[in-house]
C-alpha cells in the first residue's frame, strides 16, 4: 500500500517538475515545448503502467471509476476512452487555435492590419496603451480572449518595433483580454462551460461580472500608465531605416473585414447549430481561404505572385511549437484529472477534484476557496478547476458564487503567463520569458485580480 502511495505521488512530482522546467526554460536553454510534451507522455505512460498493474484507478469525466484488476477488458476500454476524451478536448482547442491563427496570418499577408493600424495611430505610448487595452477588453468578449490576443499582438508588431517595449504592451494585453473574456459567455472556455451547464445565464453573467472585470483591467492599466516604459512617444515604421515603407493592397480592407467578420461569426454558428466552436472556426477559415484564392491583391496581379498571399504561406507562418506546447500542457493536466487520488464520503475523486474538495473542507469560507481557485488557475489549467467547482458547489443558477467562479477562473490565469490560453499564445508569438513576466506583469495582474473581488463582496453585503 505504501508503494502505491509513493507511485501516485511520483506522478504528481513529475507534473510539478515539468511545470518548473517550463517556467525556467531560459536558464535551462530548453524550449518549453520539450518539457510540456515530455511531461504529458511520461504521466500517461505511468498511468498506463500503474493501471495495468492494478496500483491505480482511473476516473472519467462522468465519474465512472475503472480498475484493471476488477474490470478487465471493460476497464481497459474505459482507460482508452478517457485518454481519447482528453485528446479530443485538447484537439478542439488546438483546431480552434490553428484556424484563428491562420485567418490572422492571411489578413496579415494581405496587409489588412495596415487598415486597423490607422485607427489606433498615436505617437503617445500612454494613449496607445489604453487604446490597445480597451480594444482587447471588448474584442475578447466577442471573439474570445485567445483570438483577441492573437489579433492584437499581430497589430502591435506593426505599431511598436522595439521588442522590449512591445513585450510590456503584450503583457498588459493578456490582462485586458482575460478580463474581457470573463464577463462574456463566449469570451472564455470556462464561462462557456458555466453557461452550457446552466450555472449562469448570459444576461446574469454580463450584469454581475462586467464591473469586476472592468476593475481587473483598469487598475493595472492605470498603474502602468505612470511607468517610465509608457512615457514618451512610439517609434514608427517610417523612423526605422531598415524597414521599407509598407503600403496597403487592393485586398487589404476586404480581407481585414472578412477575416474579423468570420471570426465574429463563430459564436453565431455555435448558437445556431449548438456545435462546438472549432467547427465554426473551420467553416470561417474555409471561407476566408476560398476568397484568398481568387482575390487580386495588386493591380498587375499574376499567378507567379499568388503564393505570396496564399493560405499555404499563412499556414507555414504559424508557430507549430506553441501548438505542441499547448497540447502537452492540456494532456498533462488531463492525466492529473484522471488519476484517482483518494475518496471523500466513499466517492473516489480525481487528483484535481480531490484537491478542490480538501480546500472546501479546510476553508469553510466559500469566497476564499473561489479566490484560491483563481490563483491556482494561474498554474493549473482552469478548465478542470471549473469542472471541479461545478461538482463542489450546489447553488442555483446565477448565484453570486457562480459569477465569482467565472471571474476568478477567467482572470486568475493572468497572474502567470502560462495560466491562460491568451498568455500561452502571446508567449509563443513573442517569445516572452516566464521569469520576465513574473517580475514585470504578475504583480499588476494580481492587484487587478483582487480588485475585482471588491465588487463581489460589496454586492454580497448588499444582497445578503
Amino acid at each position: 500500500m505504501e508503494n502505491i502511495f509513493v507511485y501516485v505521488n511520483l506522478i504528481i512530482l513529475i507534473f510539478v517538475l515539468g511545470y518548473i522546467a517550463i517556467a525556467t526554460e531560459h536558464p535551462l536553454k530548453l524550449d518549453k515545448t520539450v518539457p510540456a510534451l515530455l511531461t504529458a507522455a511520461l504521466l500517461w505512460a505511468l498511468l498506463s503502467i500503474g493501471f495495468h498493474k492494478g496500483w491505480i484507478s482511473i476516473i472519467d469525466d462522468e465519474g465512472h471509476v475503472y480498475n484493471f484488476l476488477t474490470g478487465g477488458e471493460h476497464a481497459q476500454e474505459g482507460f482508452n476512452k478517457t485518454l481519447l476524451h482528453h485528446l479530443g478536448k485538447a484537439s478542439e482547442i488546438l483546431v480552434f487555435l490553428v484556424g484563428a491563427m491562420t485567418i490572422v496570418e492571411i489578413i496579415d499577408l494581405h496587409r489588412g492590419f495596415e487598415i486597423l493600424k490607422n485607427y489606433v495611430r498615436t505617437n503617445s505610448r500612454r494613449k496607445l496603451l489604453w487604446i490597445i487595452g480597451i480594444l482587447a477588453f471588448f474584442l475578447s468578449a466577442v471573439i474570445d480572449n485567445l483570438t483577441a490576443t492573437i489579433v492584437l499582438v499581430t497589430l502591435l508588431r506593426k505599431l511598436i518595433l522595439d521588442k522590449k517595449v512591445r513585450m510590456w504592451y503584450v503583457g498588459l494585453i493578456i490582462i485586458a483580454a482575460n478580463a474581457g473574456g470573463a464577463w462574456s459567455p463566449i469570451g472564455d472556455v470556462t464561462t462557456t462551460m458555466l453557461w452550457i451547464a446552466k450555472k449562469v445565464t448570459a444576461f446574469g453573467l454580463i450584469e454581475h461580472v462586467f464591473l469586476p472585470s472592468v476593475l481587473n483591467f483598469a487598475i493595472p492599466f492605470g498603474i502602468a500608465s505612470f511607468m517610465p516604459v509608457f512615457n514618451g512617444t512610439v517609434k514608427s515604421e517610417k523612423e526605422d531605416k531598415d524597414l521599407l515603407r509598407v503600403e496597403k493592397l487592393l485586398s487589404s480592407k476586404t480581407m481585414l473585414f472578412l477575416g474579423l467578420g468570420m471570426i465574429l461569426f463563430v459564436p453565431v454558428f455555435k448558437t445556431l447549430t449548438h456545435l462546438p466552436p472549432y467547427l465554426g472556426m473551420m467553416l470561417s477559415l474555409s471561407i476566408v481561404w476560398l476568397v484568398s484564392e481568387y482575390i487580386h491583391p495588386e493591380e498587375n496581379f499574376t499567378e507567379e505572385r499568388k503564393h505570396l498571399y496564399s493560405a499555404h504561406k499563412a499556414l507555414s507562418r504559424i508557430e507549430i511549437a506553441s501548438i505542441l506546447f499547448f497540447l502537452g500542457i492540456l494532456l498533462a493536466v488531463g492525466a492529473l484529472e484522471s488519476l484517482v487520488y483518494g475518496s471523500i464520503d466513499g466517492q473516489p475523486l480525481g487528483t484535481l477534484r480531490y484537491l478542490a474538495e480538501v480546500l472546501q473542507q479546510t476553508l469553510p469560507n466559500t469566497e476564499i476557496v473561489v479566490v484560491l481557485l483563481g490563483i491556482l488557475s494561474a498554474v493549473v489549467d482552469n478548465v478542470p478547476l471549473v469542472a471541479a467547482s461545478m461538482g463542489m458547489f450546489d447553488y442555483p443558477t446565477d448565484h453570486i458564487i457562480w459569477h465569482m467562479v467565472a471571474y476568478s477562473a477567467g482572470t486568475g490565469g493572468s497572474i502567470l503567463i502560462i495560466g491562460s490560453a491568451a498568455g500561452v499564445a502571446a508567449m509563443g508569438m513573442e517569445k516572452i520569458d516566464f521569469i520576465w513576466y513574473l517580475k514585470k506583469i504578475s504583480w499588476l495582474a494580481f492587484i487587478g485580480f483582487l480588485s475585482g473581488f471588491l465588487i463581489f463582496w460589496l454586492e454580497k453585503m448588499i444582497a445578503y
